[in-house]
């Protein structure tokens, strides 16, 4: 049992016997440590069923849970109306640094969710196209997401549905029959691979929009593509897709993401189709127009297409095939998380429906989290070199800001080369995740990377400095020891012991920004105590108990990092 839940028990015992009707307890932290540990508003919540007011209520609660000898609660009060602050025993603290250090990464691990099975989508970049910063987002949601749900306890599938088919690959396609010459060999390096259908998708996408002759041409080679019906567009489509396939694997072993499923388009739209076509005979769909359309109306939301007027089933009907697919990959699934920009929610709130009508319990699984979009502090869509900003020059362009600001520290290459990727991508990840999901982020490239303040690199160095702290006392052969505190730094230990607690928060509410938030004001308790205080030295009496506070700090947050996926290097 956690302190947070040993004290809703004395609360629920304490109402009980004071004969009220029992309410959820909501136990908060105080907005600044002085007020306590923790505080409920249980009192003003029962007042009108006591017939009294809330302080008396308060009170008499107040002297229940005092009856009872709460062994770890140092002191109650009562302030304003009948909010009750609780104050926990500083024993409780300091045994609770040595938890931390005998528990090391296992601290923080819960098991409130040991019985789901989680399958998340996301990242879903598709062949024959870059992979875009809206990849890179929800691939830094996606994975922090399916790591939070992971520390406390749940089964996580990771899938990655890919778009290989439709009129992206068409004009790449067409792209790549006007430039047939300088088609790559099979033995060209990869990076000119890539170069070469990225160009070839930049050239079909400008004529589609301004030659009609090329228009029709690859409206052509999309059926083609679709029916796998000419052969010679077959074998380019197939090394271009191989090709970007090997490309994203690539740029997920950066990020260190690894999934268990990867589904194409073309794997799901033929039992899609069938699906909506059974459907439509059914009256959940209807015909308009010569298209096939679920009249969202009916349940409050707007229609949209599934089968076009040309026969073509459109995103909606391959995501009802996608729902299908999906739970025959994981028949088990408890939960069936989407993670996509949230301009699409309204469009998932009626695919949702629509399958409520298809899989009802299916549909009563599904959750989609939409996010913001990435803007840039000089308002414009190029990095510094000029380009178009993909997920992977925006990583790129971090990682060498980073290799620039420690080249002075005298490391070799490679050690320069691991430090600058780490922190790059670790940047990138945390100015994602640092705030609630669903805004809009305003990306700067120079805060990003600073090592002071707001950012991923000073958590990391936070984390650096703590190891550092550790190594100095093996090296003096100063021991650690969590006990026999003669100074306590208070403020640090009660948030020390508090990580498990907000990683939980974090999974109930879909919400990495939680994790962060406490990391960064548990760095900065931490670099405010190292700089007031002499930690190591062999002459100090209190040493071996403060190097229990660096080491305890460095493995929160490591653990803190490895929850939001983002490396905690050892030297910054």
């Amino acid at each position: 049992m956690t302190i947070k839940q040993e004290i809703e028990k004395y609360i629920a015992d304490a109402v009980q016997s004071l004969g009220l009707p029992q309410k959820p307890i909501v136990l908060e932290h105080p907005g600044e440590m002085i007020h306590g540990d923790y505080a409920t508003s249980i009192a003003l919540s029962l007042a009108k069923e006591a017939k009294t007011n809330p302080r008396a209520l308060a009170e008499k609660i107040v002297s229940a849970i005092r009856d009872l000898k709460p062994v770890s609660i140092e002191k109650i009060e009562i302030a304003g109306p009948g909010f009750i602050n609780f104050y926990i025993s500083p024993s409780y603290f300091t045994a609770g640094v040595g938890t931390v250090i005998a528990e090391g990464e296992r601290f923080g691990r819960g098991e409130s969710l040991k019985n789901e099975v989680v399958l998340i989508d996301y990242t879903d970049p598709n062949p024959f196209k870059e992979f875009h910063i809206g990849h890179l987002m929800s691939n830094a949601i996606g994975e922090a997401l399916s790591r939070i749900l992971e520390w406390n306890g749940a089964t996580l599938k990771r899938l990655c549905y890919q778009g290989d088919i439709g009129l992206h690959v068409a004009k790449t396609m067409w792209g790549i029959f006007q430039a047939r010459a300088e088609f790559p060999k099979d033995d060209a390096p990869l990076a000119e691979k890539i170069a070469y259908l990225g160009k070839s998708y930049v050239l079909g996408s400008q004529k589609y929009e301004d030659d009609p002759k090329a228009t029709e041409e690859i409206k052509i080679i999309n059926k083609k593509v679709f029916d796998h019906s000419d052969a010679e567009i077959n074998a380019f489509y197939e090394k271009g897709k191989s090709w970007s396939m090997a490309h994203f694997d690539e740029v997920y072993a950066r990020l260190g993401t690894s999934f268990d499923y990867f589904v194409p388009e073309s794997s799901v739209v033929a039992e899609g189709e069938r699906i909506v076509r059974e459907f439509l005979k059914k009256g959940i769909f209807e015909e308009s127009d010569g298209a096939v359309v679920f009249k969202g109306e009916k349940v409050g939301l707007h229609t949209r297409v599934f089968i076009s007027s040309q026969g073509i089933p459109t995103y909606e009907c391959k995501d009802v095939g996608l729902v299908k697919k999906k739970s025959e990959l994981v028949p088990n699934h408890t939960l069936s998380i989407v993670v996509t920009a949230n301009e699409q929610n309204d469009y998932f709130k009626v695919v949702k429906a629509a399958v409520g009508f298809i899989f009802p319990e299916l549909a009563k699984k599904m959750k989609h989290v939409g996010h913001g979009m990435m803007r840039f502090e000089s308002g414009k869509m190029s990095s510094r070199k000029g380009n178009v900003i993909t997920g992977e020059s925006l990583i790129d362009d971090a990682e060498e800001l980073v290799a620039e600001k420690i080249t002075e520290r005298g490391y070799d290459e490679n050690t320069k080369k691991d430090i600058a990727e780490a922190v790059g991508i670790g940047a990138v990840k945390y100015s994602i995740l640092k705030q609630s999901l669903g805004g809009d982020i305003i990306y700067d490239f120079n805060k990003s990377i600073s090592f002071e303040g707001d950012s991923g690199p000073y958590l990391q160095y936070s984390y650096a400095r703590a190891k550092s702290i550790v190594s100095k006392a093996n090296e003096q052969g100063i021991v650690s020891r969590a006990t026999g505190a003669t100074d306590v730094p208070q403020t640090i230990e009660r948030l020390l012991v508090r990580f498990p607690e907000v990683v939980e928060l974090a999974s109930v509410e879909f919400a990495p920004h939680r994790v962060v938030s406490y990391l960064i004001e548990l760095a900065g308790e931490w670099n405010s105590y190292y700089a007031k205080t002499k930690i190591v030295g062999t002459d100090i009496p209190e040493s071996p108990y403060r190097v229990s506070i660096a080491r305890a700090v460095a493995t929160v947050l490591h653990n803190g990092l490895s929850v939001l996926g983002i490396k905690a290097p050892e030297k910054m």
